[in-house]
């Protein structure tokens, strides 16, 4: 694989960030460094082609709106790393991973077909009664999860660190 125009200090730099940040959130990335810096060396390059860091292993369409689900961190990360210790691509692993006890295997695709993309199944909740009214609405980080009530969601998630276009409305 190509990376023409890729600067390693970039790279260099951009890992520091993501294990700093990754350590922060409580998330590990994948202890293999060489190949961790492969994959941001993909997501670099996928900035610079989409002006967004698409997961490097998947298909991106070039469209911010359509790939938001797999912009990284991706919204199947906790996921991916809860049922198998890895993310898809294998840039977060779990403290087992990071720390050796086990190693990464293969990760099926989460992310459904494009037909069903924007076809989100509603939230389902066990409730003895109506939702009460809110005197604000309720807004959800699609990756990890979090959730907080104010008038507009955060401009950046405090667990995650995603940007505010990754928040649903949940209530």
């Amino acid at each position: 694989m190509s990376f023409t125009g890729i600067n390693e200090s970039d790279v260099d730099r951009m890992y520091l960030t993501l294990k700093k940040e990754a350590e922060d959130g409580g998330y590990r990335l994948n202890p293999d460094v060489d190949f961790t810096k492969n994959l941001i060396r993909g997501l670099l390059k996928n900035e610079q082609r989409y002006g967004y860091r698409a997961c490097p292993c998947r298909l991106a369409s070039g469209r911010a709106a359509e790939d938001l689900d797999i912009v990284c961190p991706c919204d199947y990360r906790d996921m991916d790393i809860n049922d198998f210790d890895a993310c898809y691509c294998a840039l977060y692993v779990s403290d087992a991973i990071a720390q050796g006890g086990k190693t990464v295997s293969s990760v099926p695709e989460r992310r459904p077909p494009r037909s069903d993309r924007g076809k989100r199944t509603a939230v389902h909740t066990i409730s003895t009664g109506p939702v009460p009214a809110l005197p604000l609405p309720v807004w959800r980080c699609r990756v990890c999860g979090y959730l907080c009530a104010r008038e507009q969601p955060p401009g950046i998630c405090p667990i995650c660190k995603v940007t505010k276009d990754r928040f649903e409305r949940f209530i």
